[in-house]
């Protein structure tokens, strides 16, 4: 992300101290926002929303199609927050594994082990793939 992005991100949450506050329709409506800062916003407050896996499990999930890899990767970790909740994102985090951004595949690893570790190997017993 660049200089400036973070920047607004970070006034973004500084400003908006009731952020956190938002309902959770409303983050969820924020992912779609025009402002990167608040995308950015909202995939991270929604990972907090355990409680309502039915409605954050499917926007994450949306939100691993997006253009910024910084929405994707924390959609990804977020994901993982909700274990076997979001069993639904299996094949979208599958497909995530191939993402152009490593962050994203990284975590799309993780989040995989968290919600099926029966089935999805724990990536930091891995051993690191080296590059040719």
């Amino acid at each position: 992300m660049r200089v400036q992005s973070r920047f607004a991100v970070l006034l973004c949450l500084l400003a908006c101290g009731g952020c956190g506050k938002k309902s959770t329709d409303e983050l969820i409506a924020n992912l779609k926002s025009p402002q990167e800062g608040e995308r950015i916003t909202a995939v991270r407050l929604l990972q907090q929303r355990t409680g309502d896996a039915a409605k954050v499990v499917p926007a994450l999930t949306e939100a691993l199609k997006s253009k910024e890899g910084d929405i994707r990767w924390s959609a990804a970790i977020g994901l993982g927050y909700f274990g076997e909740q979001a069993e639904e994102a299996i094949p979208a985090l599958q497909a995530a594994k191939t993402d152009r951004d490593a962050r994203v595949r990284e975590a799309a690893g993780v989040a995989l082990f968290r919600i099926d570790p029966a089935n999805f190997p724990d990536p930091s017993k891995q051993p690191a793939k080296r590059r040719r």
